[in-house]
Parts: structure tokens; sequence; C-alpha cells
């Protein structure tokens, strides 16, 4: 009776052992290994290794469950007849099966799901070394099964609508606050933004025309609400560069009033309707420009960007108190509608 109940015992706790230690490390995400093993230590390290190459470990600790369940249920098997007899021996497997399925699965499951950090750290170097004793049987098992999981397909860490989803939990839970959740949101959306939607549009665009002396304009200079102001050819589709407001002004109060607006003009960045704002983003800040002006396909001035534009996707809508129109877009959709019904069309 006595080594029935030490064999059973041992059956248990390493089918309990084997089965807490499979759940735990499959509960640990890459994420979060690689975290730990940011902070250092030897358990942190091992548990990255098996994150990152987890089939062996799996395998290895999988092989020694069927071992301590099929070894030990014969050796069990063996003690039990000659303990119970046959006329006991079934209620005697019924019993050692609800054991198994309760002891040996379902609680060191469900403990090492819901521990599983401090599971997996504990566990981390005992089953790098399993595994180095195991290989040459997973080897083995490996490549018998190899014709059928030849398509291996590897799957990225992780993506940005399960990203989305943990900003959503974390903010439920009260880990990430609100405008935290808010601004990540909107990063996400960097890349779904074209030029084409946040531009201001070109009937709403202030612009100068290049030939024109700064005494003439001087009106428009002072009233312009905008740091830069394009400066035009012919028309608007004709854009000869940009020009800074203070250049302009420094230049009336030193005299250069009888200098056409073009000999002040800097150099501007022509951008296609379908840029990116991640993009456009990029090209501001490393070519240190805040404008730019948005094409069609064939080469018309579709309307102007600003590096305010697409921090305004980022952070929400900026006003200062210079602006007269919180919403340029809204106000050249205006005017357009007016301009239709002055000549007769309908909006």
């Amino acid at each position: 009776m006595f080594e029935l109940a030490i064999a059973v015992l041992i059956m248990l706790v390493g089918s309990a052992l084997c089965s807490g230690t499979e759940a735990a490390l499959l509960s640990v995400s890459p994420i979060k290994a690689q975290q730990l093993a940011l902070s250092g230590g030897r358990p942190a390290k091992a548990l990255l290794a098996i994150r990152n190459q987890i089939n062996r470990p799996i395998a290895s600790i999988v092989v020694l469950n069927n071992i301590f369940n099929i070894v030990g249920s014969i050796v069990i098997g063996r003690l039990a007849t000659t303990v119970f007899g046959n006329a006991l021996l079934g209620v005697f497997s019924a019993l050692l099966t609800l054991l198994i399925i309760l002891i040996g699965e379902i609680i060191p499951k469900t403990l090492g799901e819901r521990y599983a950090v401090d599971i997996g750290l504990a566990v981390a170097i005992p089953v790098r070394s399993l595994t180095w004793l195991m290989t040459p049987v997973v080897i083995l098992l490996e490549r018998i099964t190899a014709p059928l999981v030849t398509n291996r397909i590897f799957l990225p860490t992780t993506n940005e609508a399960e990203i989305t989803l943990l900003v959503k939990i974390g903010y439920q839970e009260g880990i990430i606050e609100d405008d935290e959740a808010d601004m990540i949101q909107r990063v996400f959306r960097l890349n779904d933004v074209t030029a084409a939607d946040i531009m201001t549009p070109r009937v709403a665009l202030t612009h100068l025309p290049g030939q024109q002396p700064l005494n003439q304009v001087q009106t428009e200079i002072i009233q312009s609400q905008h740091s830069r102001i394009l400066v035009s050819g012919s028309d608007i589709d004709h854009i000869d560069g940009v020009v800074l407001k203070t250049d302009l002004l420094a230049a009336l109060v030193n005299g250069c009033g009888h200098q056409p607006v073009v000999n002040f003009a800097r150099p501007v960045r022509f951008v296609p309707l379908n840029e990116r704002a991640d993009r456009l983003l990029k090209t501001f800040q490393t070519a240190r420009e805040h404008l730019g002006v948005v094409v069609d396909e064939y080469g018309g001035i579709s309307g102007g960007i600003t590096l305010e534009d697409v921090l305004e996707v980022l952070i929400g809508e900026i006003v200062d108190e210079t602006d007269k129109s919180e919403d340029l877009q809204a106000l050249a959709r205006q005017r357009r509608k007016r301009l239709l019904q002055t000549k007769g069309f309908s909006a």
C-alpha cells in the first residue's frame, strides 16, 4: 500500500509540475519576456531564450509529462492489482483519473496561467537544462513530424490592432490616462492620413504676386495671420517659393519696399496628394521646413500643408490668438459654395 501511495504521489506531482510549467511559459508573452530580460538576471535571460525558441522547451516538457503519466500508470496499475485485486481496480482507476485531471492538469495550469511571470522565472533555468537533456529525443520527434509541418508560418510578435486593444484595456483598467490613450490612438492614424486629408485647400491659401513691389502689397503683408506666405507667379498654379513675413517687414522698415516680393522668396517643397502624414512629419523634421505645397497628379496646386497641420493629427486642433478660423477646410468649402451660387450653379 505504501509503495502504491508513493507511486501515485510521484506521478501526480510530476504531471502537475510539467502542466504548470507549460502553462506558465506559454502565458508569458515574448514582449513581457523582453521587458524582464532588460532588468538583467539569469532567470529572465533564460526565460527570454525559451520564449524566442519555444518549440523545443515545450516538446521536452510534454515528453517528460507523458513519461510521468504513461510509466506511472503502468507501475501504479501493477501495484493496484496486487493491493486491491480485480474487484476494486475499476473504482481505483476512476479515482486516479479524476486526480490526474484535477491535480495533474486543471489546477496547475490555472495557477501557471495566473502566476505566469513568477513561475516562468522560477523554472526557466531548469527547463533549459531539461531541454538540453531531451535534445536527442526532441530532434528525433522533429524529424518524424517534419513532413507534416514543412510550411511553417512566422507571425509577428504583435500588430497595430493588438496594441490598440491593449490601449483600450489599459484605459478601462485605469493604467493609462485618457489623454495618453487618445494620443496613442492618434499616432496610429498618422499612416492612414494623407496630405489631401489635412491640407488647406487652394481657395483658402494666402499668396503674394512675386513681381509686385513690397510697397504695393504692404497691407496684405501686415494683415496676414501667417508667418510664412506663398509667392505666386502669374496665378496660384505657379508657385515660385515662400517668404517669411518677418523678412518682408524687415525689408519694408529698411527702405527696400521697391524690391519685388520674389527677391525674398525661398524654395518651397512640393508634396503629392497621397503623401502620408507620418512621412510628411519626418520630412518637415529632417529638412527643417514648416510649409509645403500640395500638388495633384497633373502638377496643379491643390492646397498647402504645414507642420502644424500634421501635428494636429496627433494632438488635435491647434488654434492661437491670430487664427480667425479654426477649420480652414470648412472655410474653403463655404467659399466654394458661395462662388458656385454666384455663378448660378447649385452647390
